[in-house]
C-alpha cells in the first residue's frame, strides 16, 4: 500500500494494492500491523459502520468531544468528496481542512484521526461508505460545525446539498469556541 501524507498532522491518505485479473479484484482493507507501520493507525478499531446515501447527500460535519473517534474511512460503491477538519483550538493547522474523492475505482481510504471533524458529499448517484471506528458512537457526545462555515472554506463540489436537520443548524467554527 502507499501512504499519502497531507497538510494536517495523523491525516493519510491509503491507496492499497489491489490485485485485479478478468475475474474481479482482491484487496486488503486493513491489517493492523501494515496499517501501524505505514499509515501510523495504532489505535483499535472498535466499531465498523456502513452507510448508503444518494446524490446531493452532505453527512458532517461530525465529531465526539469527550471520546474523539478515529475513522478510517472507504467508498465501496459510487463516489463521494471526504473531508476532514482541524478543530483543535491549539493547533497550528486550526479550522484547516483537507479534501479527497474516494470512489470504488480508486479505491483508497481516507484516515481522520480523533480530534477531527469529518464529512462527505455523495458525488454519484449512490454511494456505499464505509468506515471503522476508535471509539463507540455516542448521540449524548456529538459535536459539530456547518458545512459551509466560511472560516474554514471547503471547496464543495456541490452548491446546494441535502441536509439532515441537524447538520443544517450545525454552528460555525467560531461559534463553537465562542
Amino acid at each position: 500500500m502507499e501512504v499519502i501524507k497531507t497538510s494536517l498532522d495523523g491525516v493519510v491518505i491509503i491507496e492499497p494494492k489491489v490485485f485485479g485479473d478478468e475475474r474481479g479484484f482482491f484487496l486488503e482493507s486493513f491489517h493492523v500491523d501494515r496499517y501501524r507501520e505505514l499509515a501510523g493507525i495504532e489505535l483499535p478499531f472498535v466499531q465498523d459502520n456502513h452507510s448508503r446515501s444518494s446524490r446531493g447527500v452532505l453527512r458532517g460535519l461530525h465529531f465526539q468531544v469527550k471520546n474523539p473517534q478515529g475513522k478510517l474511512v472507504r467508498v465501496v460503491r459510487g463516489e463521494v468528496y471526504d473531508v476532514a477538519v482541524d478543530v483543535n483550538p491549539d493547533s497550528p493547522t486550526y479550522g484547516k481542512y483537507e479534501g479527497v474523492i474516494l470512489n470504488e475505482s480508486n479505491k483508497r481510504q481516507f484516515w481522520v484521526p480523533p480530534g477531527y471533524a469529518h464529512g462527505f458529499v455523495v458525488l454519484s448517484d449512490t454511494a456505499d461508505f464505509e468506515y471503522k471506528c476508535t471509539e463507540l458512537y455516542d448521540p449524548a457526545d456529538e459535536g459539530g460545525i456547518i458545512w459551509n462555515d466560511p472560516k474554514v472554506g471547503i471547496d464543495w463540489p456541490i452548491d446546494n446539498p441535502t441536509l439532515s436537520a441537524k447538520d443544517a443548524v450545525l454552528p460555525t467554527l467560531d461559534e463553537l469556541n465562542a
